[in-house]
């Protein structure tokens, strides 16, 4: 191996390199991680990577990371002709809706979501239908058609805001159950619910938490808002992915215990070394259906395109753009 490339590794390898030691890396991740950089200058391409995938993707070789508010924002303004979104079908699907014209690549089409697979764009008309002239806040983890029956999408980071912000004593607030009825509780404004929930997220219990903090004096508990309501109010903080990295950067907790997705664990470690990390390692299955390997495929054979049905996409967009715009 020539200096160049020995040094270059090594510079790609130093994120993690307190997660896994250099032999694996190199025989595990090396090979594909030097082939995705230079597949990306030859397609020009960017990739986007969710908080919830694992150090090898989110560290080196993800061009923009974050949480879906974060990564939607982002996929406004980008340059770049191809989009790779590390993440499920629903994240490329607001890439897509926000560029229409470019490519934006899925690398596992099984990568779904049980929030967006929990209801239908019927299920929405059904419910304006029993609550007439009530405004209709969708979490952004759901399908473009159920969007396109929107008047408002919202992530966990700003959902609190955005209900407010309508002004108005009474919400249909979808899919997620528990997200909405946290919101809910925070604000006082009735929520009219749909039972569909985040199959990582509402495994966790109250009597986990408890089990946790006898376990390790003086934890930190910081739950995500896809959680049960009894889960949330047995953390000290509640909040997106964007906001557990907030929270840390600004209290500089010992140790922490993040109710939500393991990986996210794993990669905060990186950006903060001088915590420690509980890990309840519940994992996303689909999430963990994106590899290196399937985003070298994807950008060897520009497999699998997203596409949006035409009728579909302005009324889908207004509410992703409104929510963007609030």
């Amino acid at each position: 191996m020539s200096e160049t490339l020995t040094d270059r590794r090594a510079s790609l390898y130093e994120p993690v390199s307190h997660l896994m030691h250099r032999d694996d890396w190199e025989r595990l991740y090396a090979d594909d991680i030097e082939a995705i950089l230079r597949l990306k200058k030859q397609h020009d391409a960017v990739i986007l990577a969710h908080n919830y995938q694992t150090p090898e993707i989110f560290h080196c070789v993800a061009d923009i990371r974050g949480d879906s508010l974060a990564l939607a924002r982002a996929a406004q303004t980008l340059d770049q002709s191809v989009i790779v979104m590390a993440g499920v079908h629903f994240m490329a699907e607001t890439a897509k809706l926000l560029n229409p014209q470019k490519t934006v690549l899925i690398p596992d089409t099984r990568a779904g979501c049980s929030l967006a697979e929990g209801i239908t764009a019927e299920n929405v008309r059904a419910l304006k239908a029993a609550h007439p002239g009530v405004p209709v806040v969708t979490y952004v983890n759901s399908t473009a058609a159920v969007k396109a029956e929107s008047d408002i999408c919202c992530t966990s980071g700003n959902a609190k805001r955005l209900v407010e912000g309508l002004g108005v004593p009474k919400i249909i607030m979808i899919p997620d159950e528990f997200l909405a009825r946290n919101i809910e509780a925070e604000t006082g404004i009735e929520m009219v619910t749909w039972p569909a929930h985040c199959e990582v997220h509402e495994r966790f219990t109250p009597q986990e938490i408890r089990q946790y903090r006898r376990i390790h004096k003086g934890v930190t508990v910081i739950a995500h808002p896809e959680c049960p309501p009894e889960v949330v109010a047995e953390a000290d903080f509640s909040g997106s992915t964007a906001q557990m990295q907030d929270y840390i950067a600004e209290n500089q907790p010992e140790k922490v215990l993040l109710v939500t997705e393991c990986s996210m664990s794993d990669n905060l470690s990186v950006l903060f070394p001088a915590t420690s990390f509980v890990r309840p390692c519940n994992l996303c299955p689909h999430m963990k259906r994106i590899t290196l390997a399937g985003i070298r495929r994807s950008l060897e054979t520009m497999q699998t395109p997203v596409s949006i049905p035409a009728h579909l996409q302005p009324r889908a967009r207004l509410a992703v753009e409104r929510m963007l715009a609030a």
